[in-house]
């Protein structure tokens, strides 16, 4: 069977597509109608979706979802969505995203979205009519913002604002949502408690930079285990986990803060700057100073 392949790149070369917007982090569709024909296709960002016609039904993660007109789909990156089949009215509006800006506009509360995508498994919220303005206030604005030329000052940076609000927004929906299902999903069993376990210590932790064995010794059970449940829960190992959230500790405390690097290093446990600089250089392609100095002159 053909699977699709659905990217940042494939999203914004296929003139099938409506693209309202693109960069190199985001692309927002205002109607991906066509891919209510294909079967089985990989996600391969993460996304999210307001159904504004018609219906759609698929499996995605081991689960059969339903998606209706104004209801929302919550789609991690790397899912694979098969047994597709759509209403001739249906039709979507999306976001897609990569995991670099998820983090920048979440941060702290990325907490809510990985439990929601990756322990509880809530795909799907409907929006009440309460929500509906408030998304709808926020596409008319940033449409306000797409129609202006690509070299206005700070078009992309106020385009990314709107959509941090917008996102905080839902997290903040997603969370209302987890109160109503907090307790693990009973055939979730022991990997799936481990696993959230893992995310709250992550989450919590304020030095990331630690080893998966010191991680799983917190947690009682081996480095192997930990990085197995890791993979089988969200497709990644416990040590891209890790790296993920070091990175986007760096790139806030550099970004976000006046701390020296000398101290950035020692709040992020680095054992000293010249292993900091090293790491940064390794994950970013740039040193932190330069790092700092590029984002203040944006």
């Amino acid at each position: 069977m053909h699977q699709e392949e659905i990217s940042l790149q494939t999203l914004t070369t296929n003139n099938a597509v409506h693209v309202g917007y693109s960069d190199s982090d985001i692309v927002i569709v205002d109607s991906i109608q066509q891919f209510a024909v294909v079967s089985e296709a990989r996600v391969q960002m993460g996304a999210i979706a307001i159904c504004t016609s018609g219906r759609v039904q698929a499996r995605m993660q081991g689960q059969n979802i339903e998606l209706r007109q104004n209801q929302v789909a919550v789609v991690p990156a790397n899912v694979v969505i098969s047994d597709l089949m759509a209403s001739p009215d249906f039709n979507i509006k999306a976001m897609f995203f990569t995991n670099e800006i998820l983090q920048s506009f979440l941060h702290e509360k990325m907490n809510i979205w990985n439990e929601v995508m990756y322990i509880q498994r809530l795909h799907v919220l409907t929006l009440s009519d309460d929500d509906l303005r408030f998304y709808t206030s926020f596409y008319d604005m940033l449409h306000l913002c797409f129609e202006k030329p690509a070299a206005t000052p700070f078009r992309t940076d106020v385009i990314q604002s709107l959509l941090r609000c917008a996102m905080l927004g839902l997290c903040g929906a997603l969370q209302q949502q987890l109160a109503d299902s907090r307790q693990i999903k009973a055939d979730a069993g022991p990997a799936g408690s481990h696993f959230q376990r893992f995310l709250n210590l992550l989450h919590s932790s304020k030095v990331k930079h630690r080893s998966v064995e010191a991680y799983a010794s917190e947690l009682c059970i081996s480095a192997k285990y930990l990085s197995t449940l890791c993979k089988q829960q969200s497709g990644k190992t416990a040590n891209q986990w890790i790296t993920e959230q070091v990175v986007e500790d760096i790139r806030y405390y550099l970004r976000q803060t006046d701390f020296s690097i000398k101290q950035i290093c020692d709040i992020l446990g680095f054992p000293n700057p010249s292993f900091f600089g090293k790491y940064v250089r390794e994950h970013f392609g740039a040193t932190p100073l330069q790092i700092r100095r590029n984002f203040k002159k944006t």
